[in-house]
């Protein structure tokens, strides 16, 4: 299937915060209520379209135990994008945020864009953290920040595509150096920056519209 860009993820966050559940939604729509423990990183991809142009999703999700943390770094190396996921009914999945960030920006290039989310908003009877308390911390951080569902999907399309469109965004104003595949971005088959419109469609399942095309 061909693309404009292919675009590396990484998805980080303590275990059981509902990582693993998030890709299957964004990728399969569908909701797995058993996971196993993510052992070392697990793998999806989907395609969606930004600006008239194919762009591959590249995901890998990572166990969040400690035991593993050493592999995990090694991925942040060369992702362009990462999702650092907490859940609204664990205070203490909030609180180890500062360590994951911090792990993160000492591992990553420094152009990487880091979504916030709050996952399990569909159990707000039983949320600790208040929404707020997501923003606060996003706004403190530079992060773009949502909450999702994974059960329900709610903001998940939306916490993959705009984050896509941020990385996009900043090609765009050349922040980053797309010739380098270490950012985490590689140029599609399909790129072709002075005709957008050239660009086909590709089609078939796992398609979104994320933003309005020409």
């Amino acid at each position: 299937m061909s693309y404009a860009y292919l675009f590396k993820y990484i998805i980080i966050g303590d275990t059981g915060v509902g990582k693993s559940c998030l890709l299957l939604q964004f990728t399969d729509k569908r909701f797995q209520p058993v996971h196993d423990l993510t052992i070392g990183v697990e793998f999806g991809a989907r395609m969606i379209t930004i600006d008239c142009k194919q762009i591959k999703l590249q995901i890998w999700d990572t166990a969040g135990q400690e035991a593993f943390r050493s592999i995990t770094r090694s991925y942040y190396r060369g992702a362009a994008g990462a999702l650092l996921v907490y859940d609204i009914t664990r205070r203490e999945t909030f609180n180890h945020l500062t360590t994951w960030l911090e792990d993160a920006r000492q591992h990553s290039n420094s152009n990487m864009v880091i979504m916030l989310i709050g996952n399990k908003s569909d159990l707000d009877s039983r949320r600790e953290v208040k929404r707020e308390e997501g923003e606060a911390f996003a706004r403190e951080h530079g992060l773009v920040f949502m909450e999702t569902s994974a059960k329900t999907a709610a903001n998940v399309e939306e916490a993959f595509i705009n984050t896509a469109k941020e990385i996009y965004e900043k090609i765009q104003e050349g922040v980053f150096d797309i010739n380098n595949e270490a950012n985490g971005i590689k140029i599609g088959p399909q790129h072709s920056p002075t005709s957008p419109s050239g660009l086909a469609g590709t089609g078939g399942q796992g398609n979104a519209q994320g933003g309005g095309c020409c």
